[in-house]
């Protein structure tokens, strides 16, 4: 498993201890002491397991699994796989850091910081799949399509 692989599926399983933590102080604070979470708190919760989580979890898996880009592929770059990596981290973690303290100040800086995040995010997501579109493609099942077998 390459290293890039790893820091993807650790950075998930990272985010998803960070999200349960969230959902469990939420948790507490709505059922012991009858607080219900802001709209912020659900918002940093949902990112850290959506995107922090699922998606981190979903792009690791992918890169890792996917077919080898072909020889002479210049739109798969690694350095692109990478540099989405710490777009989505960054974004990830800024705004669930940034939503969190929203709940306690709306100044312009900390909302700024949160559309920042997101758009990190979406900026992450789209470069990892651009540069993994060659790579989404028959690794040998069109032959064994073409002689009749079913799948």
């Amino acid at each position: 498993m390459h290293s890039l692989v790893r820091r993807y599926i650790k950075t998930a399983i990272a985010f998803l201890v960070l999200g349960l933590a969230i959902g469990t102080r939420i948790l507490i604070r709505r059922e012991i002491f009858l607080r219900p979470p802001s709209l912020y708190e659900v918002s940093a919760h949902t990112h850290a397991i959506l995107v922090g989580f699922v998606m981190m979890m979903i792009l690791g898996v992918a890169l890792w699994l996917f077919p080898r880009a072909e020889r002479g592929e210049r739109q798969y770059d690694p350095r692109l796989a990478a540099a989405a990596y710490w777009l989505l981290t960054i974004g990830t973690a800024g705004r669930v850091a940034s939503e969190l303290a929203r709940a306690f100040s709306a100044a312009l800086w900390l909302r700024s910081t949160v559309v920042t995040g997101g758009l990190a995010q979406f900026a992450g997501i789209v470069l990892f799949f651009f540069t993994m579109w060659p790579r989404i493609r028959s690794a040998g099942s069109h032959i064994r399509e073409a002689r009749g077998e079913k799948f």
